[in-house]
C-alpha cells in the first residue's frame, strides 16, 4: 500500500491539463532564452554561496533536475520554462558601464560604473548573497567604491542585504550616498515591522522556501529561484526622492528619478540614465504578471496607478531608451521592442483592472469574475505576460477588495459562522465527515481537485485530526500544484501538501524582526509596534503615561495606556507621566526584539527610570510574542 505521506505522481487528469495548455503555447518561441544569456560573463563559482561557518545560504545545484529540455509530467510545461530561465545566473554586461548579478536570489543587483566608483541598484535580500554579487563583480572589473546605493522600493528583497555592500559608517560619513523613493521607511515598517510575523509565515507557502527542491516539490518563484538566507539588513536613505521627477548628478551621471508611488510597492521609484539610454523599471515591468495582492499578504496595489506609471515612463522616456532593465529577470534591448513591451504591460494591468470593475458594476462576485475573466489573445500569447506570480483569477479578486471589500454584498456572508462552527454544521448538514470523504474520493478519481480542497477544508475545520480527511485533501492540493502555471500556486499547493502529510515544521527561535530592520523605521513605528503586541488580558483597568527621551536622536514620546489599548504622541513631554525613560534608540530595540529585559538595561546603564520603575517593567510584560508557525490549513488550538 502507497504510504499516504508520500508524494505522488501526476494523474491521468493533471497529465491531460498539462498537455492541452502546452499545445496552445509556441514553445518555439526562443527569445527569452537568448536575451536571458545575453552578455554573460561568469557563472556563480560552484552555484554556492556559503557564510563563513559553511551554512549554505544559495544553492543553485538542488536545481540540476531542470537540466535539459524534456517535459517533467509533475510541473506546468509553461511554468518548467520559466524556471528553466531563471536557472541563468552570475555576471552579466548590460550596455557600456552596466552590469547585472542575476541568478543569485530572488532579485537582481545592478552595478554602474561611474566616475570614481560604483552605482549600486538594490542590493537582494540578504548581505551574505550581496557581498559574494559584489565579488563576483570584482573578479572581472577594477575593485571601486561603492558611491551610491540606490533602493528601488520597500520590499526586503531590494534592500535586506545592504551591509553586504556598504557599512552605515560609509553611509553617515557621505562617503556613499543612499537613495530611496519618499516614504521608503514609512513602506517597510508598515508591511515588514507590524504585519511582519504574519506576512513570514505566509510567505512560506508563497515561495516554498520549506519545501524540497524537485519534480514533486519547489521549482521556482515566478520573479526567481526563490529567496536567498542569510542576514537581513538596512541602511537608512541618506537622500530621499520627493518631486514626481529629479535629475541628480549621482558619481558623474546624470539619473532622472521617476516616482511610482501606489505601484508595485507603496514607495517605488523608476530610473533613466539618459547618458547611457538605459532605462530601470524596478519591479513594475518584469517579464511576467504580477501581483495586485501577493498570497503572501500586502496593501492591496493600485493597477490602474500601475499602469498609468507605466505610460508615463513610456511617454517620458521610451524614445530615448535603448535598453530596458528591472530588477527581476533580464533586460529588453532594442527601442521599438523596449516601447512595444511597456505598452503590453501598461495594457496588461488596465485590463484587468477595468474589466473586473466592468464586471464588479454589473453585480457579479469576485469568484465570479475571477472565474471568467481572462486575457485577450494579444496579450495571453506574448510569454512576457503570463502569471507565473500573480494571476488573472487572484488579481481580480484584490481589485474587487480594493473598491468594494472582502464582502460581496449578500448579507448572508455579512456575518457567518467562524470557520471551526460553520465547519461542524456543513459537514453535520453533508451526512457526516464519512459520508463526504466517500464522495470526495470520487471526485478526487475525476479530476475534481479544486472541489475536492474546498470541502475538506469544512472537514478538517471540524476534525483537524481526521487523518483521512488529511491524506486526501493534501492529494488534492498536491495535483492542483502539478496543474498550476503559477509558481506562487505551484508552491503554496505543494506547501499546504506537505503540511498537511507532516505538519508544521518548527524552527529554530529567532528574534521577532531584524534589529536592523527596527533600527532604521521610524521612531513612531516602533511605538506601534509595541502596541500591536499589546494583550488587553494583561492590562484591564490600567491607566499610565510613560514619558520617553531617546537620547542620540534627541527625540521625546509620551506613551499612554488607557481603555487597554496604546497611543503616543512624538514630541510630548506630560507633566503627569508615572515615569520617564531616559535611553538609546538601540537599546529600545534590543528591548524590543527581547534581546535584553528592562532590568539588564538598568543595570547595565543602558537606561535609567526615574519615578515609578515597574510601569516600565510592566509594559514589556504585557506584550504577546509571536509564533511565527502558526497554523493556516486547520484551526490552532485556541479556536477548537
Amino acid at each position: 500500500m502507497t504510504d499516504p505521506k508520500t508524494p505522488k505522481q501526476a494523474s491521468e487528469a493533471t497529465l491531460a491539463a498539462n498537455r492541452g495548455l502546452a499545445g496552445k503555447l509556441n514553445f518555439a518561441d526562443r527569445d527569452d532564452f537568448e536575451n536571458a544569456a545575453r552578455g554573460h560573463v561568469a557563472s556563480l563559482d560552484g552555484g554556492v554561496i556559503a557564510t563563513e561557518r559553511g551554512t549554505k545560504v544559495w544553492d543553485l545545484n538542488v536545481y540540476d533536475f531542470l537540466d535539459g529540455d524534456a517535459g517533467i509530467d509533475t510541473i506546468n510545461p509553461s511554468l518548467l520554462r520559466m524556471a528553466r530561465l531563471n536557472m541563468h545566473n552570475g555576471l552579466f554586461t548590460v550596455t557600456d558601464r552596466v552590469w547585472q548579478v542575476r541568478g543569485l536570489d530572488l532579485a537582481n543587483m545592478t552595478i554602474i560604473e561611474g566616475d570614481q566608483g560604483l552605482i549600486l541598484i538594490d542590493c537582494m535580500t540578504t548581505a551574505e548573497v550581496a557581498r559574494a554579487g559584489l565579488e563576483l563583480f570584482f573578479e572581472h572589473r577594477p575593485r571601486r567604491p561603492v558611491k551610491a546605493l540606490i533602493y528601488t522600493h520597500s520590499h526586503v528583497d531590494h534592500y535586506g542585504g545592504a551591509r553586504g555592500v556598504l557599512t552605515p559608517e560609509e553611509a553617515a560619513s557621505g562617503a556613499a550616498q543612499v537613495f530611496a523613493p519618499d516614504g521608503f521607511l514609512e513602506a517597510v515598517g508598515g508591511e515588514n515591522v507590524l504585519a511582519g510575523n504574519a506576512m513570514t509565515r505566509r510567505a512560506q507557502f508563497q515561495f516554498g522556501g520549506l519545501l524540497n527542491p524537485g519534480p514533486r516539490g519547489q521549482v521556482d518563484a515566478g520573479l526567481g529561484k526563490v529567496t536567498a538566507r542569510g542576514t537581513i539588513s538596512l541602511i537608512a536613505p541618506t537622500d530621499i526622492i520627493v518631486q514626481p521627477v529629479e535629475r541628480h548628478m549621482v558619481d558623474g551621471l546624470a539619473i532622472d528619478f521617476h516616482l511610482a508611488p501606489g505601484t508595485e510597492a507603496p514607495a517605488e521609484m523608476h530610473m533613466f540614465f539618459p547618458d547611457l539610454g538605459v532605462l530601470n523599471m524596478a519591479e513594475n515591468a518584469t517579464p511576467l504578471l504580477h501581483n495586485f495582492c501577493p498570497l503572501r499578504g500586502s496593501e492591496v496595489r493600485d493597477p490602474r496607478i500601475w499602469s498609468h506609471f507605466l505610460a508615463d515612463a513610456v511617454e517620458r522616456f521610451g524614445a530615448k531608451t535603448e535598453v530596458l532593465i528591472c530588477q527581476h529577470h533580464w533586460p529588453t534591448w532594442g527601442r521599438e521592442n523596449v516601447t512595444g513591451f511597456l505598452q503590453r504591460q501598461r495594457d496588461l494591468y488596465k485590463h484587468i483592472h477595468d474589466q473586473t470593475v466592468r464586471l464588479m458594476n454589473h453585480g457579479w462576485r469576485p469568484a465570479e469574475i475571477a472565474e471568467a475573466l481572462d486575457l485577450p489573445p494579444s496579450l495571453a500569447d506574448d510569454w512576457r505576460m503570463r502569471g507565473y506570480y500573480g494571476t488573472v483569477s487572484h488579481n481580480s479578486k484584490a481589485v474587487f477588495q480594493r473598491y468594494l471589500s472582502w464582502y460581496d454584498g449578500n448579507p448572508a456572508n455579512l456575518n457567518p459562522l467562524p470557520p471551526v462552527p460553520a465547519a461542524r454544521k456543513y459537514v453535520d448538514y453533508m451526512g457526516g465527515a464519512a459520508d463526504v470523504l466517500a464522495k470526495a474520493r470520487a471526485d478526487f478519481d475525476a479530476g475534481e481537485y479544486r472541489w475536492v480542497a474546498q470541502v475538506l477544508y469544512h472537514v478538517l475545520f471540524a476534525d483537524p485530526e481526521n487523518g483521512d480527511a488529511r491524506h486526501l485533501a493534501a492529494d488534492a492540493f498536491e495535483q492542483l500544484g502539478y496543474q498550476a502555471e503559477s509558481a506562487t500556486w505551484r508552491n503554496a499547493y505543494l506547501y499546504a501538501a506537505q503540511e498537511l502529510r507532516h505538519g508544521v515544521v518548527k524552527l529554530p527561535p529567532r528574534p521577532i524582526l531584524s534589529p536592523d530592520l527596527l533600527g532604521a523605521v521610524a521612531t513612531e513605528t516602533l511605538f506601534d509596534f509595541i502596541a500591536v503586541r499589546l494583550d488587553p488580558a494583561k492590562c484591564a483597568g490600567m491607566s499610565w503615561r510613560i514619558n520617553w527621551h531617546l537620547t542620540d536622536r534627541e527625540e521625546r514620546v509620551c506613551q499612554t495606556l488607557a481603555n487597554e489599548t496604546l497611543t503616543q504622541i512624538m514630541g510630548k513631554v506630560a507633566d503627569d507621566a508615572l515615569a520617564t525613560v531616559t535611553t538609546r534608540r538601540d537599546v529600545l530595540v534590543a528591548l524590543i526584539v527581547g534581546k535584553a529585559t528592562v532590568a539588564e538595561a538598568l543595570e547595565g546603564g543602558a537606561l535609567t527610570v526615574t519615578g515609578d520603575g515597574s510601569v516600565v517593567t510592566g509594559l514589556f510584560d504585557m506584550l504577546d510574542g509571536f509564533d511565527m508557525q502558526f497554523d493556516i490549513l486547520t484551526p490552532g488550538p485556541e479556536h477548537l
